[in-house]
């Protein structure tokens, strides 16, 4: 049997206890993995081991597939009303609600974020997300199509059948929901493959996912490596939809899986290089909060976070003193310390990773204005917000997804110059505009080569608004009902009425 993790918290801001199973959720019960091989889970402010998960194999891939096809076949998919779907949905939401500070604290122990951004936004947006959902299952529908008066046309949308889910590291509860809630409610069975290095949260959930009573299969979870697990999911002929999120190399591995095994249907949210562009008549401070937390939030572990800041020459001096201000204002360090906003980097390797990108912006001749080191001690991996200026377009700092908390503030002069800059990228995923000249800010706007376009704020998102992104950041669209169309297959009906050729 898998063992459970069990964990006391005494913190300033959380006091209890929290129990997560450790095992693979497979049709609807927690087990060991076949090879009954394990993976360590590090606490990323300390660098220490907090417990041990099972590993997951293409054999549990196998298993699970097994299951989910007959979930699907038999208790799921266009076996059970979509008001049902709906309802158990939103008895996993409520479940979750109940459970609001055990599921934050777990997440900020996994994945390092602060407990209090994590109670406060993630866990909620997260339960919102599926509750959204479950109002959606009984309301997928197709169209009747007038054709004339002999015929009857009309199309279904049915569910696709058994997907792969691979979601990433950054915000794992919010992924995990962002993922299984639209292909629920559509009718699909699910396998989900969390990060290998922040499954904690996902398990926790499967518990309340058996309280909820949704049928065996239905949902499961198997836990791996990514060129395990992954590729067992990406190539399995059996699964007939993937939908990943993570970097955009991974996203290309993917989808040369999927395309060499079934063709199965994809979806991919992918990185992001994000400009986010001030002008001269911007509400400065206004501008410095939004860009502060566009870049700096999640410990910029964000794939839309706004890391390429272009400001107007009009305000650059003012604008990059009152943002070097607020950004050495912000608290680093532990997730569960008072006022604590900055976290660290998920992992040794990732903050390797961001070391390396800043060492590269010094290297290549950039300033830099602000931070670009490690702060405290070094088996943690907290980096301070860092600012780079003096940068040139072709700097890899400027061009390449970094993942961390590290910005270049550039000068431009004219709107056409900043257009240009901002869409000289192999990205498009998100872009924000500040100016208080509303046509300014629509013609920016419809320029911009971005899924997401936010004018006088940042980072944020609805549950009921898509997102996704142009160019190399992805294919199809993540919330809302444009999700929802990345889950069903549409079916045509013609029906003769009278029986007549003509």
């Amino acid at each position: 049997m898998p063992a459970i993790f069990s964990h006391r918290f005494d913190t300033p801001l959380y006091t209890g206890n929290v129990c997560v199973q450790t095992g693979l959720f497979i049709n609807g019960a927690f087990v060991d993995a076949s090879s009954r091989t394990t993976i360590d889970i590090f606490n990323p402010s300390t660098g220490k081991v907090i417990t041990q998960v099972s590993e997951g194999t293409a054999k549990d891939i196998d298993l699970a597939v097994a299951a989910a096809r007959n979930a699907f076949n038999t208790t799921w998919g266009l076996k059970v009303p979509g008001s049902a779907r709906g309802q158990l949905l939103y008895k996993l939401a409520t479940l979750m609600e109940e459970s609001l500070e055990e599921l934050a604290a777990i997440e900020a122990l996994d994945n390092g974020t602060a407990f209090g951004v994590v109670k406060g936004w993630v866990v909620p947006f997260s339960i919102g997300l599926i509750k959204y959902y479950a109002g959606w299952a009984d309301k997928i529908s197709g169209q009747v199509i007038e054709t004339d008066e002999g015929r009857l046309t009309y199309t279904r949308h049915e569910p696709i059948g058994v997907v792969g889910q691979i979601i990433p590291w950054n915000a794992p509860l919010l992924m995990f929901a962002m993922k299984i809630a639209p292909a629920l409610a559509a009718g699909n069975t699910v396998i989900i493959k969390p990060s290998e290095l922040t499954p904690l949260s996902a398990l926790r959930v499967c518990s309340l996912v058996q309280e909820a009573g949704f049928p065996p299969g239905v949902l499961n979870v198997v836990v791996g490596y990514g060129n395990t697990v992954g590729s067992a999911l990406s190539s399995h002929m059996s699964i007939d939809k993937i939908s990943f999120t993570g970097s955009t190399l991974t996203g290309r591995k993917i989808m040369e899986a999927a395309s060499k095994s079934n063709l199965k249907n994809i979806t991919l949210e992918l990185g992001g290089k994000s400009p986010n562009i001030i002008f001269n008549d911007a509400d400065v401070d206004q501008a410095v909060n939004w860009a502060c937390h566009g870049i700096f939030f999640a410990q910029g572990q964000i794939c839309f976070a706004g890391s390429r800041i272009y400001v107007q020459s009009g305000i650059y001096d003012e604008f990059l003193a009152k943002f070097t201000v607020r950004s050495k204002a912000h608290k680093i360090g532990d997730p569960f310390g008072v006022d604590s906003y900055q976290g660290p980097q998920i992992s040794s390797t990732q903050t390797e990773r961001v070391m390396g990108y800043i060492k590269s912006g010094v290297d290549q001749g950039a300033k830099v204005h602000l931070g670009g080191q490690r702060h405290g001690e070094q088996d943690g991996n907290f980096i301070t917000p860092t600012i780079f200026t003096d940068t040139r377009p072709d700097m890899k700092i400027v061009q390449e997804e970094i993942f961390g908390p590290v910005s270049v503030v550039i000068k431009f002069e004219d709107q056409e110059d900043v257009i240009q800059q901002a869409n000289d990228t192999i990205y498009g995923l998100a872009a924000a505009v500040f100016t208080q000249d509303i046509s300014q800010a629509f013609e920016v706007g419809h320029a911009l080569k971005a899924g997401t376009v936010w004018v006088n704020c940042y980072n944020e998102v609805h549950a009921a608004v898509p997102f996704g992104g142009f160019k190399q950041s992805g294919i199809g669209r993540e919330y809302g009902s444009y999700a929802l169309e990345h889950y069903v297959n549409v079916k045509a009906m013609h029906i003769n009425i009278n029986h007549k050729m003509g």
